[in-house]
């Protein structure tokens, strides 16, 4: 998953290289999320996950993002290029993320929210990877955007030689389009998702703009810039720990519960981190690694619901679809950002990610108060 961010990291060598224009620099991002919800849309349509090997798809998928993150690397020096492999990269990418959650669904019941807080907190260690090899790494961003390939390739080869799907896993599904349809038939799936669509609004708009209100930030402080690198980092890096942290409550206290707490306290940091904007450096990185610790916290636990609440024999097509229509938002609050930032400062740009995790608590609480509730972690919601 470094593949996510592999060019989003170095959009500052990029902007002095190729005189990128603000919304160029939107672009090199928001092309990931399009690819993503286009690679997803056809995976769903298909229900690739579910009716063929998720391993091999997985796999394959891993090596061709990392070959097109190659490319990048090697050959590109004009940034339409570019935004066109990003997208590239983003349809790669959807082979990699709801498989990987299906096949740890397979593994757990009992302990599921926990094990899909583990691959979710893995998933964004290695989106927040890019940033760290920015801080140690070369001086040449072709370098480090190959090193990440090499990552992306590793994984893959992990995946296809090292694991295999778990004791509960079903026989391969037929082909049946009107999935697409039935899985928001089911109300549980629904609200669950809708949950996820108001966490989805907030976390790839925190993620994208961070590490740059961080440079901008430690820039007014004459920082050094791989000090806002290393930040940027541990920032989205500490979002692993959440994940880790919430899955294991989760199963223990109940996942609408853990969600709605962890929206609560992320959606808070979206209203104050603009005002330590130019401030103490330490202060502003402490409150944001809070924001990137449960920023994500919840992201599993909304996975873990649609497998308990939906239909078992689809349940790749469904996170498929849930994840299509969650990455399709993304590039609406990655787009306004920007924009608020250029109109009225970093103090208020990320104010408008708030709306996000307020939806997103009001509807699962009220999935909380659904009979159909029960089947969520074994009766503890």
């Amino acid at each position: 998953m470094a593949l996510w961010f592999s060019g989003s990291a170095v959009v500052p060598a990029l902007t002095l290289e190729w005189q990128l224009s603000p919304s160029q620099i939107s672009w090199v991002s928001i092309a990931v999320q399009l690819g993503f919800v286009a690679g997803t849309l056809v995976s769903a349509t298909l229900n690739l996950p579910d009716v063929i090997s998720t391993r091999h798809l997985f796999a394959v998928s891993a090596f061709l993002g990392a070959a097109v993150n190659a490319v990048f690397g090697l050959y590109v020096h004009d940034p339409s290029t570019a935004i066109a492999l990003r997208f590239l990269t983003g349809v790669c990418l959807a082979g990699v993320y709801p498989p990987g959650m299906k096949i740890m669904a397979t593994w757990f019941r009992e302990r599921r929210g926990m094990a899909l807080g583990v691959l979710v907190g893995a998933l964004t260690m290695g989106k927040a990877t890019p940033y760290l090899v920015n801080a140690l790494g070369s001086s040449n961003w072709r370098s480090n955007m190959l090193f990440v390939s090499l990552l992306a390739a590793i994984g893959g080869l992990i995946v296809l030689f090292f694991v295999e799907d778990g004791p509960f896993a079903l026989p391969p599904a037929k082909f049946d389009v009107s999935q697409i349809v039935r899985v928001f038939s089911n109300r549980g799936v629904r609200l669950a998702s809708f949950g996820y669509f108001g966490h989805m609004w907030e976390l790839y708009g925190m993620w994208i703009w961070i590490p740059v209100m961080i440079r901008a930030s430690l820039a007014t402080q004459n920082g050094d810039p791989r000090l806002a690198e290393l930040g940027s980092f541990l920032v989205i890096g500490a979002g692993a720990i959440g994940c880790v942290v919430a899955g294991l409550v989760a199963d223990r206290v109940g996942r609408t519960l853990v969600t709605s707490w962890a929206m609560a306290i992320s959606g808070t940091c979206c209203l104050v981190i603009g005002l330590l904007y130019g401030g103490s450096p330490l202060l502003l990185l402490v409150v944001a690694a809070i924001w990137g610790a449960t920023v994500v916290a919840d992201s599993a636990q909304f996975s873990s619901c649609v497998t308990e609440l939906g239909d078992p024999q689809y349940i790749g097509t469904a996170l498929t679809i849930q994840m299509c229509i969650g990455f399709l938002l993304t590039t609406i609050s990655i787009e306004l950002i920007p924009k608020l930032a250029a109109a009225k400062g970093w103090r208020y740009a990320f104010m408008i990610l708030a709306p996000g995790p307020l939806f997103g608590v009001i509807s699962m609480l009220r999935l909380r108060q659904l009979p159909e509730a029960i089947k969520i972690a074994h009766g503890k919601k």
